[in-house]
């Protein structure tokens, strides 16, 4: 976290209008929409969880701070209502965060990735040491920003940090790499020491289940020399 920070709340992005609750189909289908609930001997302990889609501000340092889930629904009206709070509170340039499930195995550190809206934020990629995204397929609510924020006279950079594609839920190795590269681009202190903590827990319970099973652990080998390769190759052509 970063240190003497004071957050207050500005806004919030009503979330009904833009997420799917229920899916017709399977419950397996189903399941993947409807908000998660925990009950125990009959009682609601937590939930149903809706998404949130909130913004705070620290004065101090003009920074606002958002926090959300890619809506389900009506892109273009979700993204209206960001820029719509930039404009109101004088922001000038948006820093995406996030992930994508890749070949990274997670033995390794997680490669990032970035993107621009301005060709003259090119040098932003290389001074961070982020892999400039060459990609073409189905696209993300934070590229839809990324193409319209030009026009809203807005800058953005995404900061995106690959994760193992063949694992699931929260991953700290990537958000402590992430939130270091982040802490330098915007030269506020953060205390990764949790995070790290965190990370290396994380890897050893993940290690631990790999090797229970022979199939993907050969494929984590696999990935791990891939990995070393690439990494390789690319201090040779340094050199």
């Amino acid at each position: 976290l970063m240190e003497n920070r004071t957050l207050v709340e500005v806004a919030r992005i009503d979330s009904d209008p833009f997420y799917i609750f229920n899916f017709p189909g399977s419950m397996e289908v189903a399941a993947v929409f409807r908000p998660e609930v925990r009950m125990k001997k009959g009682l609601i302990r937590r939930g149903p969880k809706i998404p949130e889609n909130v913004f705070h501000a620290d004065v101090g340092d003009k920074l606002v701070f958002f926090l959300g889930a890619e809506p389900n629904l009506r892109w273009q009206r979700f993204a209206d209502s960001i820029f719509e709070l930039c404009e109101r509170v004088g922001v000038k340039r948006i820093v995406f965060v996030g992930s994508f499930g890749g070949t990274v195995p997670h033995t390794r550190e997680p490669r990032l990735y970035g993107s621009i809206s301005h060709a003259h934020l090119e040098a932003i990629l290389s001074s961070h040491n982020l892999r400039a995204s060459d990609y073409s397929g189905p696209s993300s609510f934070s590229t839809l920003l990324i193409a319209e924020a030009p026009a809203r006279g807005i800058e953005m950079v995404s900061f995106v940090a690959e994760i193992p594609g063949y694992l699931n839920g929260e991953n700290p190795l990537s958000i402590e790499a992430v939130s270091r590269r982040l802490a330098k681009f915007l030269n506020q202190p953060i205390d990764l020491a949790s995070l790290r903590e965190a990370s290396n827990a994380w890897e050893a319970q993940v290690s631990e289940a790999v090797q229970k099973d022979e199939e993907l652990a050969q494929t984590v080998r696999k990935l791990e020399e891939a990995y070393d390769n690439e990494l390789i190759g690319q201090t040779d052509t340094e050199a």
